[in-house]
């Protein structure tokens, strides 16, 4: 009986050990799978992270000030195509050279050496016969100097054609007057003001600076509260002329649109841009968005083709027909063939994109205003297959049974294949109306100086320089591309011809 019991108690015992390690075994299954889930999600971010640390200005759109640099020094991630053509001008090219732009000042005569020790020189000199003009060239110096005008206001202490007393003592009274703009015992002229708007602006220097450099120049030593009071003259001088370009700009056919931050004392505000090739307007905002467009003062009444780089607040204008910069898609794309080289759609769309190019490019240069229909026709075909292909390599993922709520997360190449397939009509437009450009490029040009001037600066000290930076940027813009110097438009603007940057 005893041994009966000691059995059936170790086979209790037995038991109890069994259960437990199937206990055991079943937590560590259970933290197995959660181990397993953890890796899956790790290795999914590592990869996104890696992906994100080859994300440069060539493959993405961020600004290459966020590049590192390594990627600054490479070549190889260009997007520029090979022309096969040395560098260098070509043949043909006007170049860029040294032009008198008027007679000399200054005249200096290079007689032999030898003949100036001769005691003869003297009456050789005077005796036009003895020698002749050679060879002639030319020297072109800058000569800084201040100016100074002093203005005498005159009185009359008497006049001959007045005998009487009375008559003569009112005309004692008479006296000259200073010029408006003549207002205090000592005061900067407009080519002071022109100079300090000019090299704060367009140069975009710094307010120290430009305080050292007329300083060490002129010997002249000017504040920097009087600096900007100039830099804000100048932005008054020529604020007439900006509602005319806004005027012009939304009833333009084609107008380019773009956005940049920059730093106003520690906050963040946005470069609004609208321009043509003809046109620059530039505004500050503290938004980004349709706040920032909508003060910008174009968009909300522009009825033509908005060229953009494709951000959401964009479409939210009914009115305008969108055209994609495809140089933004590009860089998209060279991420795609960078990073997931087995999803051939990518290059096969970049290739396209190239194709269509190349195509308007040939027909301009031969004088033709349109693509054939075939040709067109073609294109569209080619552009649904791969997006076919594309759908095939990189599937819209299903969702997760315990999704929240909210929009599904896509990856960064889903997205682009449903944003191509999305705005196939603006992504094509460029080949439809010839009129389109490819990219945006004209707005990213008219918004890069902001950048090098947040960069050089550090930051802007109050939003109305802000303001007067881009008042005088718009107007110096407009006047390079009608082929008005700075220094010319901006003295201009100072006798009140301002309608000079838009002749």
């Amino acid at each position: 009986m005893t041994s009966m019991d000691e059995r059936d108690a170790l086979i209790a015992d037995l038991q109890q050990q069994v259960a437990d390690q199937q206990r055991q075994i079943a937590e560590k299954d259970k933290r197995i799978a959660e181990l397993t889930e953890e890796n899956h999600s790790l290795a999914s971010r590592v990869e996104e992270l890696q992906q994100k640390l080859g994300l440069n200005s060539k493959n993405s759109s961020i600004s290459p000030s966020q590049d590192p640099f390594r990627s600054r020094k490479s070549s190889s991630q260009s997007l520029r195509q090979s022309s096969g053509r040395r560098p260098g001008g070509q043949a043909g090219h006007p170049g860029a050279n040294i032009n008198l732009q008027h007679e000399p000042d200054e005249e200096v005569e290079h007689f032999p050496e030898k003949c100036r020790k001769c005691p003869l020189f003297d009456k050789c000199r005077q005796n036009r016969k003895v020698f002749k003009r050679g060879e002639c060239r030319y020297e072109l110096n800058v000569v800084l100097y201040v100016k100074i005008t002093r203005h005498q206001v005159i009185e009359v202490s008497s006049c001959p054609r007045d005998d009487t007393k009375q008559k003569q003592k009112q005309k004692q009274k008479m006296k000259g007057s200073f010029p408006e703009n003549i207002r205090g015992y000592i005061q900067y002229g407009d080519s002071f003001t022109v100079l300090a708007g000019l090299l704060s602006t367009f140069g975009a220097v710094s307010v120290k600076r430009i305080h050292d450099l007329m300083s060490s120049m002129f010997g002249v030593s000017i504040s920097t509260g009087t600096i900007m009071s100039m830099i804000s003259k100048c932005a008054k001088q020529v604020g007439p002329v900006l509602p005319e370009i806004r005027k012009l700009i939304a009833s333009s056919d084609v107008a380019h649109f773009d956005e940049t931050g920059t730093d106003m004392n520690g906050r963040n505000f946005w470069v609004h841009c609208s321009s043509t090739g003809q046109l620059t307007l530039l505004t500050a905002n503290q938004k980004r968005g349709k706040d920032g467009m909508d003060g910008n003062g174009v968009l909300p009444v522009y009825k033509g083709t908005a060229v953009h780089d494709c951000w959401g607040p964009y479409w939210g204008f009914q009115d305008v027909i969108h055209a994609v910069c495809l140089a933004h898609i590009l860089r998209e794309l060279k991420w795609v063939i960078e990073f997931i080289p087995e999803h051939t759609w990518a290059a096969a769309f970049r290739d396209l994109l190239l194709k269509m190019k190349k195509a308007k490019e040939d027909a301009i240069e031969r004088g033709e205003k349109e693509l054939g229909s075939d040709l067109l026709s073609e294109f569209d075909k080619e552009y649904d297959r791969i997006l076919r292909i594309a759908d095939e390599e990189c599937p819209d993922p299903p969702d997760p049974p315990d999704r929240k709520r909210g929009r599904k997360k896509k990856g960064k190449e889903r997205a682009l294949i449903e944003r191509l397939r999305r705005l196939k009509d603006a992504v094509c437009l460029f080949v439809h109306d010839f009129a389109v450009p490819f990219d945006n490029n004209q707005a990213e040009r008219d918004v890069r100086n902001i950048k090098t001037k947040t960069k050089v600066s550090g930051c802007f000290r109050t939003e109305e320089g802000l303001q007067d930076y881009l008042d005088v940027m718009s107007y110096l813009g407009t006047a390079k591309k009608h082929g008005v110097s700075v220094f010319e438009a901006l003295t201009a603007a100072f006798n009140g011809n301002l309608e000079i940057i838009l002749s």
